[in-house]
């Protein structure tokens, strides 16, 4: 993205959600009626019936058609590291966002059974590597010491979020899905969640990759130090994912306000990626309508 000032990315972000329009509830119709005319028991397939449903709704069309998926991992590296909230060190998210090239992750082999096109983005990894350069800065700030992003941040990574989107939709990809890679991100996650649904930090709090009771005792206490020092205004979810959220975060915010705004059904995975869209929904309503959710995971934020 080419550099712009503060009121220059405000605006594009407020034309951004202002853009998004509700789901065609006609097209809807006209798809549940083809649906039903085929010889099957009515709703039959349920979920996977509901979810046809909301893709033609979406998209405007009762052809669907899911040929060229794709999914997007955001990858970077989250300054409150230092206080010790996570079992490895800030070294493995380089290691792991290379690995998606390599096609050695369990996400990376998945995508290949089921011919899904991978893309991982160094939206903000403190190293340089071969994964496609979209960096918003080298990491974020430690948010128990100072705010995690600027505003300016936080919002050129929702639009990058927001431009890839754009992108996949014009090399005809029709339908996305979310990831991130970002040692780290549960505890921003966790902060986010906890500001935007006011419940305290110990009910949005888990222990990520497998932290043991101390190590989770100094995740609970990053981030009520993080929220009590920065003081992120819930009313403002850009306010939030800038002063203790994460690039990954915000970039998926971004995605799911893009699937949105270009008609592109996108895919809810795990924990973090339902804070960012947690967020974008806060952001605008109308989102929700956009999102397939995945699954529920054990974190216990979910």
């Amino acid at each position: 993205m080419a550099e712009q000032s503060l009121e220059q990315l405000e605006q594009e972000f407020h034309q951004i959600v202002s853009g998004i329009h509700p789901a065609d509830v006609v097209t809807k119709g006209n798809a549940q009626k083809k649906w039903n005319s085929i010889a099957k028991p009515l709703h039959s397939l349920g979920k996977l019936e509901d979810h046809i449903m909301q893709i033609a709704a979406l998209t405007g069309d009762t052809d669907v058609n899911l040929n060229r998926k794709a999914l997007i991992v955001m990858c970077a590296d989250n300054g409150v590291v230092e206080e010790g909230v996570t079992q490895t060190g800030q070294e493995v998210t380089a290691i792991v966002a290379e690995n998606f090239l390599k096609g050695a992750t369990s996400a990376a082999i998945m995508c290949q059974s089921a011919e899904v096109d991978l893309f991982p983005i160094d939206i903000g990894m403190v190293r340089d590597t071969r994964v496609p350069n979209y960096k918003v800065a080298y990491g974020t700030k430690n948010m128990v010491k100072e705010p995690a992003m600027t505003r300016e941040e936080a919002l050129q990574a929702i639009l990058t979020g927001v431009h890839l989107v754009k992108e996949k939709k014009e090399a005809g990809y029709q339908i996305l899905a979310t990831g991130e890679m970002g040692i780290g991100n549960t505890t921003t996650s966790s902060a986010v969640a906890s500001v935007l649904l006011d419940e305290s930090v110990e009910t949005m709090t888990g222990r990520g990759a497998g932290l043991d009771s101390a190590g989770l005792r100094r995740k609970i206490c990053a981030i009520k130090t993080a929220i009590t020092k920065n003081k992120p205004n819930a009313d403002d979810p850009v306010d939030v994912l800038a002063k203790v959220g994460g690039f990954d975060l915000a970039g998926l915010v971004g995605i799911y306000l893009g699937g949105a705004y270009y008609h592109v059904p996108v895919i809810m995975d795990g924990f973090i990626s339902a804070v960012a869209a947690l967020a974008a929904v806060q952001m605008c309503n109308k989102v929700r309508e956009y999102i397939i959710v995945s699954h529920v995971s054990k974190e216990p934020g979910m």
